[in-house]
């Protein structure tokens, strides 16, 4: 992530809590990511120097006129800058500061293989015992790790994985 989209987005944050619409604004900004996830070129086309900023700004206008005016307008700014790239990484961090501000943190846990509901479950409830509020877990399997997981929450990362046991066993042996 950009320092500009970390900046551009704690400037909407701000705005959004002086004006208590916050959620608003996130849910809004939660449609938009759809919309340019699922488009493919809608980025490239906001973006494209053969159109006009008028054209740009009109074509948002349609596509997301029914949202916040503050998400809106937002992409807009980007718009005219140029930067309609940083969109989706601006976003990001404004979901991310909606969750540092209602003590909520999500964690990233990459295991080996599947982890299930009750494993889940556990390991959130000793996530939110260690870091003191509400974990959100996005899971991810990657067969390399071996075995055990690797979990990223709060910029700090758990690494009980396998791989670096065995890298642990290794070091040890050849010294």
């Amino acid at each position: 992530m950009t320092q500009m989209s970390k900046e551009y987005a704690s400037a909407l944050f701000m705005l959004a809590s002086e004006e208590d619409c916050r959620e608003s604004v996130a849910d809004s900004l939660s449609v938009m990511t759809k919309v340019f996830s699922q488009s493919d070129g809608l980025e490239e086309l906001l973006s494209s120097p053969a159109l006009s900023k008028d054209e740009r700004l009109a074509i948002i206008d349609s596509a997301f006129s029914s949202l916040h005016e503050y998400a809106l307008s937002f992409l807009k700014l980007l718009c005219e800058k140029n930067l309609v790239g940083t969109f989706l990484a601006s976003a990001q961090e404004y979901a991310k500061l909606m969750d540092a501000s209602g003590n909520i943190s999500s964690a990233k846990v990459t295991s080996a293989a599947r982890l299930d509901g009750t494993q889940l479950d556990a390991l959130r409830q000793k996530l939110e015992a260690m870091c003191g509020h509400t974990v959100i877990l996005e899971t991810e399997i990657d067969s390399s790790l071996l075995g055990g997981m690797t979990i990223e929450v709060d910029g700090k990362v758990i690494d009980a994985s396998l791989r670096r046991r065995l890298s642990d066993v290794k070091d040890v042996i050849s010294r």
